[in-house]
C-alpha cells in the first residue's frame, strides 16, 4: 500500500531582524546578529512557504522592560515584576533591557539587508507598555491575556500546518515564538543557523529547553529544511 501524503502547508516566521538587535549600532545588539541574514533571505525565497511573516518589537517609550523606566535599576543585571493589570494575583519576573525598538525610531526598523519585500505581513509586538512580549503571539500572562497579536489566527486562516522560526534572539523572542507556535498546535522548527542568542554560551542549554517544549531545533542542511524544496507535499521518510 502506498504511503499516504501528510498535509504540509509551512509558514516562515522571521523574528525581530531590527537595527537595535544588530551590530554595530544597535542599542541591544545580539552578537553576530546580522550574519544570519543571507540564510534568512534564502529561506524567504523558497516557494514552498504559504506565508512569510516578519515580526518587530514596537515598544512605546514607557515600556516596562526598559531599565530607564525603573529608577536605580540597570539593564541586563536587574529585573522587575510584571503584574497582570486585570488580575493582580498573576505576575512574573522579567529581565530589564536598554531602551530598544522604540516606535518610529531608526532602531525599530528592519535591517536593510533583509528582503522585506518577500514578507507577506509584518506583526508588531510589545506595544502595550505594561507587559513584556517576547513571543510574536502574545504576552506570557494568561488569566486573562493582556496583548494578543492575532498571529495564531493569521496562520490558521492560511491553513498553516508547520512553522519554521528564524531571527533574533534565539534565547528570547525566537524561543518564545516557537514554543507558543507549538502550543497553538503547529508542528514547529527553529532553524539553528538562522538565529543567534543574546547569551551565546547558554545557547546549547536553551536549545535543549526549546526541544523539551516540543519544538525541533533543526539544521539548515537537515531533512526538515530540504523537504521545503518539495512543493507537492510532505512525504514521511
Amino acid at each position: 500500500m502506498a504511503e499516504s501524503k501528510t498535509i504540509f502547508r509551512p509558514a516562515l516566521i522571521v523574528v525581530d531582524m531590527q537595527e537595535d538587535f544588530c551590530p554595530p549600532n544597535g542599542s541591544l545588539p545580539v552578537p553576530s546578529g546580522r550574519t544570519i541574514t543571507p540564510l534568512i533571505n534564502s529561506l524567504l525565497a523558497l516557494p514552498s512557504f504559504v506565508l512569510r511573516i516578519g515580526t518587530k518589537d514596537w515598544h512605546p517609550p514607557n515600556h516596562i522592560s526598559f531599565a530607564s523606566n525603573h529608577p536605580g535599576k540597570s539593564p541586563f543585571t536587574d529585573t522587575c515584576i510584571v503584574t497582570n493589570p486585570y488580575n493582580p494575583a498573576e505576575s512574573y519576573e522579567t529581565r530589564l533591557w536598554p531602551d530598544h525598538c522604540v516606535q518610529h525610531s531608526p532602531g525599530a526598523e528592519l535591517i536593510p539587508e533583509l528582503e522585506v519585500s518577500r514578507l507577506d505581513k509584518v506583526i508588531e509586538k510589545g506595544t502595550d507598555p505594561r507587559v513584556e512580549m517576547y513571543s510574536a503571539f502574545y504576552d506570557p500572562l494568561k488569566n486573562p491575556r493582556v496583548s494578543d497579536s492575532g498571529l495564531a489566527a493569521v496562520l490558521r486562516e492560511a491553513e498553516v500546518t508547520h512553522v519554521f522560526v528564524v531571527g533574533l534572539a534565539g534565547d528570547y523572542c525566537v524561543k518564545c515564538t516557537a514554543t507558543d507556535a507549538h502550543a497553538e498546535g503547529f508542528t514547529t522548527y527553529v532553524v539553528d543557523e538562522g538565529t543567534k542568542a543574546v547569551d551565546a554560551a547558554g545557547w546549547e542549554a536553551c536549545k535543549a529547553e526549546i526541544q523539551g517544549c516540543g519544538v525541533s531545533v533543526v539544521s539548515k542542511d537537515g531533512p526538515e529544511v530540504r523537504r521545503l524544496l518539495n512543493q507537492t507535499g510532505w512525504y514521511p521518510s
